[in-house]
């Protein structure tokens, strides 16, 4: 990427349902295009059947991040609906943290906890999902709001959390997005023809934003998030204002460099 030798700070596992919203594949480019982060693990989720959509198995979206990481000529293993992959690495016995980056319901994440609890003290969760203001409707948390409330009541559990009102501030006119990924070789047209081919049902309506959610992460893992501003709690921590500017600029560049 330059001539600055850029170490491995992290170990990431990236969980996410990779068949829908294609902002997930976005922020997996970005992880794999940071040389910050070492991802040793990508694992899926189904998409909530509201959807109605012909790909909406853990397996659909295994696939979709299977093409995505072969494009970038990286050998990173990926697993469907496999919360073993997490306790996995978890275990592991490395000097650099490990870092649960879920941009999805948190049905993987609940699963790997129930099974091997004592992992919690092992790793750092960072969850795009839920909201400031519980009366409002939220995706990733309303999916599997069980699995949400048993990995968010895990006292023993370090979690960075994005909720709607700050994943939303990652925001990007349709227009640019098109320029950005256009201008990204093939890693780019893969990732724009996720989002025209995305199969959304008659409820769903367009405008000229889409919200780049998953990528929030980033911050914590690959860049910096001391310009981010924080609520905390306990063991937990809330972002309530996200650099943008760091967080777009960053993707942007590395797709660029890429091609």
């Amino acid at each position: 990427m330059s001539g600055l030798r850029i170490r491995p700070r992290c170990r990431v596992v990236v969980d996410n349902d990779w068949a829908g919203d294609p902002d997930g594949l976005v922020a997996l480019a970005h992880h794999l295009l940071s040389p910050a982060n070492r991802v040793d693990a990508v694992t899926s989720t189904g998409l909530h059947p509201m959807f109605g959509s012909p790909r909406s198995a853990p397996a659909d979206g295994a696939a979709v991040a299977q093409e995505l990481i072969g494009l970038l000529g990286r050998d990173v293993p990926v697993h469907a609906d496999d919360a073993s992959a997490i306790a996995a690495a978890a275990r592991a016995d490395d000097p650099l943290p490990l870092y649960v980056v879920c941009g999805g319901p948190l049905t993987n994440v609940a699963a790997a906890l129930e099974h091997s609890p004592e992992i919690a003290a092992r790793m750092h969760l960072v969850w795009i999902g839920g909201a400031l203001d519980p009366s409002v409707e939220e995706y990733n948390r309303d999916t599997d709001p069980e699995a949400a409330l048993r990995v968010l009541g895990c006292t023993d559990l370090t979690i960075t959390q994005f909720p709607l009102e700050a994943y939303r501030q990652a925001a990007v006119s349709v227009a640019e997005l098109e320029h950005w990924l256009g201008s990204a070789g093939d890693v780019g047209a893969f990732l724009w023809r996720q989002f025209v081919e995305l199969p959304l049902p008659d409820f769903v309506e367009l405008g000229e934003v889409w919200p780049l959610g998953d990528s929030p992460p980033l911050l914590v893992t690959a860049l910096d998030d001391t310009t981010c501003e924080w609520s905390v709690t306990g063991n937990r921590r809330t972002c309530t204002r996200l650099d943008v500017r760091l967080l777009l600029g960053d993707l942007v560049a590395k797709l660029g460099a890429r091609a």
